[in-house]
């Protein structure tokens, strides 16, 4: 049995989270020969009711590229059947683009020669209440992975701050340990998101040279512990492109089956990046095409139909409104990426350059013209 714990890399106070889920996971994943299956593989899995793991490889495929059309009526059929013509809205605010974490492929990298910032105060106030002024009702928070810079003190107060206008509050932070979900569960949050980015650990330690996101089973175990710590639901997400994109979707899909498996109670979502250009990489490739990104994206809905799915701004206007009309659940709008743009005072720089600069506004009848529902809440706290 191959060793894929890095635990003796933990820093202090890194919690640590038996790994024999992980070791399942990414076992499986690393057995994982996209090019083992056949048309008749496909057919056979379109054929079937349930799909299990190894009809969810099939999906993956290149041999199911030329089925395309027949995923996406079955993939419709599912999503319509458990989420009907709803269209979650949100909207991200970034508090904070310091980052200790040397990630190759990321504007936030600390060898970057980026303008830096980080909301504080009122600032914070200003931005929270020119999103809430549009009538959202969720938002998701982000922070560059700095706990100096953006300590748990610092991200409970974002989320106590954001309780005061929003419904539901997602995390897309560091890693925390399972007390410090727990502190920003009690504080309003909500729910998790955190890309493994990929799952191949050889290529994961070239791509994270330095900062504590290197240590890949400490990522890996992030929504277990948000989970333990009272989170309503989490997300996962490799970032496409940046490894083989088929292995690192079905170690995606087997990660999340088995987190659900183990927390039956938990919401389940999928978020969809494909690599983007940022600062000093505006040529950046991912090598995914909207077809395999769409192709992905019907895959996780007939292997885990209840699960949501989130297509955010790295993908350009009319690729965003079909998909949400067969696969995807969830969308972002009225995007700003930089630091404090919400509020039209841009202190620091963005992350990546997004695709689909609409306003909430065109996003909205967007949906509507094409027979969608937007909700901007879905969730009542009692």
């Amino acid at each position: 049995m191959r060793d894929f714990t890095d635990a003796e890399d933990y820093e202090e106070g890194m919690e640590h989270i038996d790994p024999g889920l992980m070791t399942g996971v990414l076992e499986r994943a690393s057995a994982y020969d996209s090019d083992d299956y056949s048309e008749r593989d496909v057919l056979g899995v379109l054929s079937s009711d349930g799909i299990g793991p190894k009809g969810f490889a099939a999906l993956l495929s290149p041999a199911a590229e030329p089925f395309l059309e027949k995923i996406a009526r079955r993939a419709k059929e599912e999503t319509m059947k458990h989420f009907g013509n709803s269209v979650n809205i949100f909207t991200p605010l970034y508090a904070s683009n310091y980052c200790s974490n040397r990630c190759v492929y990321c504007g936030f990298n600390r060898e970057n020669n980026i303008k830096r910032a980080k909301l504080v105060g009122e600032e914070i106030d200003r931005e929270m209440e020119a999103i809430a002024s549009t009538g959202l009702r969720e938002i998701l928070l982000l922070t560059g992975e700095s706990r100096l810079h953006s300590d748990p003190d610092y991200i409970a107060d974002l989320v106590a701050r954001a309780s005061g206008h929003f419904s539901n509050i997602g995390l897309e932070v560091y890693p925390m340990n399972t007390g410090e979900y727990r502190r920003m569960h009690e504080m309003g949050a909500d729910y998790v998101t955190v890309f493994q980015e990929t799952y191949d650990t050889d290529v994961y330690k070239k791509v994270h040279p330095g900062g504590r996101k290197r240590i890949f089973s400490y990522r890996f175990n992030s929504q277990e512990r948000a989970l333990r710590g009272g989170m309503r639901g989490v997300g996962f997400a490799p970032l496409l492109g940046l490894s083989d994109f088929r292995r690192d979707s079905f170690a995606c899909g087997l990660h999340a089956m088995e987190i659900q498996r183990k927390y039956p109670h938990a919401e389940i979502s999928f978020s969809l990046p494909r690599f983007r250009p940022f600062i000093n990489h505006e040529d950046a490739e991912n090598g995914v095409t909207e077809s395999k990104l769409l192709q992905v994206a019907m895959a996780y809905r007939l292997f885990m139909p209840f699960a949501g799915q989130t297509i955010s701004t790295r993908e350009r206007p009319g690729f965003r409104d079909n998909i949400v009309g067969i696969c995807a659940t969830k969308m972002s709008a009225g995007v700003s990426v930089g630091i404090g743009e919400h509020s039209g005072t841009e202190k620091g720089d963005a992350q990546f350059d997004i695709s689909d600069p609409r306003g909430l506004e065109e996003v909205v009848n967007a949906l509507v013209a094409n027979g969608r529902q937007p909700v901007f809440n879905d969730y009542v706290k009692v």
